[in-house]
């Protein structure tokens, strides 16, 4: 008896099938967006704009550095990375008038009427290329927390509501207040580690 032969599966379209397969499931896939830093870039400058050298007073700077070590020096002293929102709130309302701290300023801002600011204030940002990104990020959220803490108690003495609970008109005027200005400088071999 001869044996019979088993007929082969016609596999010449299984390519185009899985290729047709992956593309509907590319195209019916949602893909999850990772939220990133909320950050600002400046708009980039014109061609033909003349640059300025821009003078600004060093009562008006707040530096943070933070080495390859990860230590943390501001304004030229070291400190704990936990004491930075406190120190930062400091500087940016300067409530006592400190002549060591920003300038103030009296302003005219729409729900509030006059008021003292130290708009010409400036938190700069610098880092090692050394440093480790977990340290700048915990730098970085210390100091936007200290904002955040100084709109919401303006905004709880003001409206009896948190900052992210106010019309976008409220919000602008505590913003005109309380401006978020954090430079961040390019990296720098500052020593320390290569």
């Amino acid at each position: 008896m001869g044996k019979k032969k088993v007929p082969e599966v016609n596999s010449s379209s299984t390519a185009d099938i899985a290729f047709l397969l992956l593309v509907f499931f590319l195209m019916t896939t949602t893909m999850a967006v990772n939220k990133g830093l909320s950050r600002r870039l400046p708009p980039p400058v014109p061609a033909d704009q003349k640059t300025e050298d821009l003078k600004v007073k060093e009562r008006n700077v707040f530096v943070v550095l933070i080495n390859s070590d990860n230590q943390l020096l501001v304004q030229n002293e070291y400190l704990d990375v936990t004491k930075l929102k406190d120190k930062a709130k400091e500087f940016i309302l300067n409530a006592n008038d400190d002549p060591n701290l920003p300038e103030r300023v009296p302003m005219e801002v729409e729900y509030f009427g006059t008021v003292m600011v130290t708009k010409d204030h400036v938190i700069s940002l610098q880092n090692d290329r050394g440093t480790s990104y977990s340290k700048y990020i915990e730098v970085q959220n210390e100091l936007v927390a200290a904002y955040n803490e100084l709109r919401n108690d303006l905004c709880q003495r003001k409206f009896a509501k948190n900052y992210d609970e106010l019309d976008e008109d409220q919000q602008k005027a505590v913003q005109k207040i309380l401006p978020q200005k954090i430079s961040e400088a390019e990296p720098k071999n500052y020593g320390g580690k290569k």
